[in-house]
C-alpha cells in the first residue's frame, strides 16, 4: 500500500496558556525531500491548512533520512474564522489539540 504524501510533519507543539497552540517545529517537504527543523506559529500552520496543504504528527526515523513514522492527521475543525487545529480523533471545536504530540 503506499503511504501518504505529507506537505510537512509535526514533531512537537508548544501550546499557549489559553490552549491554543503558540508554534510547532515541523519538517516541512521540499520537493522529493524534507527540510531541517522549522519552527512556525499557529497562523502560519492555520494558513497552510487552509490551502490545502497535507500535515501530519510524527517522527522522523533514525538514520532513514526523509523518512518519517506518522501517527495521526492534523486538520481544521470548526467554523471558518473559528477553527481549532486538532489530530487524530479529537473532535473538540473548542481548542487546538494535537493528541500525541510531545510539548517543548
Amino acid at each position: 500500500m503506499a503511504q501518504k504524501k505529507y506537505d510537512g510533519v509535526i514533531e512537537v507543539v508548544r501550546y499557549a496558556p489559553e490552549g491554543k497552540i503558540s508554534e510547532v517545529r515541523i519538517y516541512e517537504r521540499r520537493g522529493p525531500t524534507f527540510s531541517d527543523r522549522v519552527l512556525i506559529s499557529r497562523m502560519e500552520l492555520l494558513q497552510r491548512l487552509r490551502a490545502g496543504k497535507k500535515f501530519g504528527v510524527g517522527k522522523r526515523e533514525e538514520f532513514m533520512a526523509s523518512t518519517f513514522k506518522v501517527s495521526n492527521d492534523v486538520r481544521l475543525a470548526g467554523s471558518r474564522g473559528q477553527e481549532v487545529i486538532v489530530a487524530g480523533g479529537t473532535k473538540s471545536t473548542e481548542r487546538d489539540d494535537l493528541q500525541g504530540v510531545p510539548l517543548f
